[in-house]
C-alpha cells in the first residue's frame, strides 16, 4: 500500500526549502553593499526572518543590502506571508493545471480551513486581495516617502513597495533612510495610519476580509469573522490606552502604533530598549505579542480566536455553562485545540528563553532576562520587535532563533501533527476506550 506524505510535512518542507533558497541568494556577494558575503549564519537568519515574516535582523536591509538583496527580501516576505503553497497553487490554476484531492487537503491545512470546499477559489481571492491592498497603500505612501527620499522617485517607489509588502505581511523590515525603523517618522500621520491599516488588514486574515466583502452585514457574518473583528478592536483599543497610561512619554499616535505593531508587525516608532524602565508597558507588549494576529493571516502568535475561546470558556466554566458566543455554541474540539496550542506555546517560550540565556552565558556574553525573554517572544510570535540584542547574539542563538521563528510561523499544531498518522481520518480514533475519571486541581 502506497503511503501518503502528510500535508503537515509538505508545508514544513516548503517553508524550509524557501528559507534555504533565500539564504543562498542573500549570501551572494552582490547582495551586499560591501561586495562581500554576509556569511551563512547571518544570511540564514535574515532569510528565515523574511519567510517567517518576523522582522528580526542581524543585517540592516537599508544600508547593508543592495537593490538585489532588498528585492530578494520582498519576494521572500511575500512567499512567507501568503505561503509558498498558496502562491504555487495560484499559478498552477492560471496555467490550467488540475488540483487533486491531496493538494486540496494540503491547502486546507495551510489555510487553516475546516473543509476542502472552495479552497481553490479562496486562493485566488487571497492573491488578488493581498496585492490590491499593497499596491493601493504603496501609492498613498508615495506622498510622504517622496519627501523622505528627497525627490528620488525611483528610490521612493522601491521604499513604498518594500514597506507596503512588509506592513501587510506583518514582516517588520524597512529600508527607510536612517535605519531606525519608523522612529524618525513617529509624527508622520499619513505614513503611520497607512501602516496601521495594512498591519490590521494583514493581521485579521483573508477569510475575514472575504467574508466582510461578500456579506457586508453584521448579522450575516460568520462567527469566526465576528469574533476576530471584536477581539481585534478590543485588543487595539485596550492596548493603546494601557500603553499610553504606563508610558506617558509616548504620544497617542505612538501608543496606538505600538498596540497595533505588537500584533506581530515589528515596526516601531520608539526605542524598545527603553522598555527596561517601563515594566508595565513591557508586560503589556509581551501579552499582545503572544496573542498575535488572527487565523489564516500573515501574522503569528497564538491567534485572537484562540485567546477569545480560552477567555470565554473560563467565564462559562465558572458559571457551569457550555461555551457559546453570538448565540452559537463553540465546538469542544475547538476549545481543546485552543488550550493545547496555548500550553505548547507557553512551554516552548519558557524553554527557549532558558536555552538562549544559558547559551549566551556559555559564550561569555550574558544578557538580561528582560531582553532575552522579549527577543524569544518576538521570534516565536513572528513580531520582530527587539530591545537591541539581535546582532549581539552568539552564533548558536542566531541559529536557535531561526528554529524558534520557523516553529512560531508554522504553528505548534502544524509541527506536532507531523507525527499524526491518522491525518486523513480527521483525528477520529478507530477504537473507543471506556472513560475513567481523573482528579483535577
Amino acid at each position: 500500500m502506497k503511503r501518503r506524505i502528510s500535508p503537515y510535512t509538505i508545508i514544513i518542507l516548503s517553508f524550509v526549502g524557501v528559507v534555504l533558497l533565500g539564504t543562498l541568494f542573500l549570501a551572494m556577494p552582490f547582495a551586499s553593499t560591501t561586495g562581500q558575503s554576509h556569511g551563512f549564519v547571518n544570511s540564514l537568519f535574515m532569510s528565515t526572518s523574511c519567510v517567517c515574516v518576523t522582522g528580526l535582523g542581524t543585517v540592516n536591509p537599508s544600508t547593508d543590502y543592495t537593490m538585489f538583496g532588498q528585492i530578494t527580501m520582498i519576494v521572500l516576505i511575500e512567499i512567507g506571508g501568503l505561503s509558498f503553497i498558496t502562491i504555487a497553487v495560484f499559478f498552477f490554476t492560471i496555467l490550467g493545471a488540475r488540483i487533486g484531492v491531496g493538494s486540496s487537503f494540503m491547502l486546507r491545512e495551510a489555510l487553516n480551513q475546516s473543509s476542502t470546499n472552495g479552497v481553490i477559489t479562496l486562493v485566488r481571492k487571497i492573491i488578488i486581495i493581498s496585492f490590491s491592498i499593497q499596491i493601493i497603500c504603496a501609492g498613498i505612501n508615495l506622498i510622504p516617502i517622496i519627501k523622505i527620499t528627497n525627490g528620488d522617485w525611483g528610490q521612493a517607489i522601491l521604499v513604498s513597495l518594500y514597506h507596503s509588502a512588509a506592513s501587510f505581511n506583518n514582516a517588520g523590515f524597512d529600508i527607510f533612510p536612517g535605519a531606525t525603523s519608523m522612529i524618525e517618522y513617529a509624527d508622520n500621520l499619513i505614513l503611520n495610519i497607512t501602516t496601521i491599516v495594512m498591519i490590521v488588514l494583514g493581521g485579521i486574515g483573508f477569510i475575514v476580509i472575504d467574508d466582510v466583502l461578500r456579506k457586508r452585514r453584521w448579522r450575516k457574518l460568520s462567527l469566526h469573522t465576528k469574533m476576530t473583528l471584536v477581539v481585534t478592536l478590543m485588543l487595539i483599543t485596550l492596548g493603546t490606552v494601557l500603553i499610553k497610561l504606563t508610558y506617558l512619554d509616548l504620544s497617542v499616535l505612538q501608543s496606538l502604533f505600538a498596540a497595533v505593531t505588537c500584533r506581530t508587525a515589528g515596526f516601531t516608532t520608539f526605542d524598545c530598549s527603553t522598555l527596561a524602565n517601563h515594566s508595565a508597558t513591557y508586560l503589556i507588549m509581551i501579552l499582545l505579542m503572544m496573542i498575535g494576529a488572527s487565523s489564516c493571516s500573515t501574522g503569528g502568535g497564538v491567534k485572537t480566536s484562540t485567546f477569545a475561546i480560552i477567555c470565554i470558556t473560563i467565564g462559562y466554566y465558572a458559571v457551569g455553562k457550555k461555551t457559546k458566543l453570538f448565540k452559537r455554541s463553540i465546538a469542544d474540539s475547538a476549545i481543546f485545540k485552543a488550550f493545547v496550542l496555548v500550553n505548547i506555546s507557553v512551554i516552548f517560550v519558557v524553554v527557549s528563553t532558558f536555552v538562549v540565556s544559558v547559551a549566551q552565558s556559555v559564550a561569555g556574553n550574558p544578557m538580561g532576562f528582560q531582553e532575552i525573554f522579549f527577543e524569544v517572544v518576538s521570534a516565536f510570535s513572528t513580531t520582530g520587535l527587539t530591545m537591541g540584542i539581535t546582532s549581539s547574539l552568539c552564533i548558536f542563538n542566531k541559529l536557535f532563533l531561526c528554529f524558534v521563528m520557523l516553529f512560531g510561523r508554522l504553528g505548534p499544531l502544524t509541527v506536532i501533527n507531523v507525527v499524526n498518522k491518522n491525518w486523513m481520518a480527521d483525528f477520529k480514533e478507530p477504537i473507543g476506550y471506556p472513560e475513567e475519571n481523573v482528579i483535577i486541581g
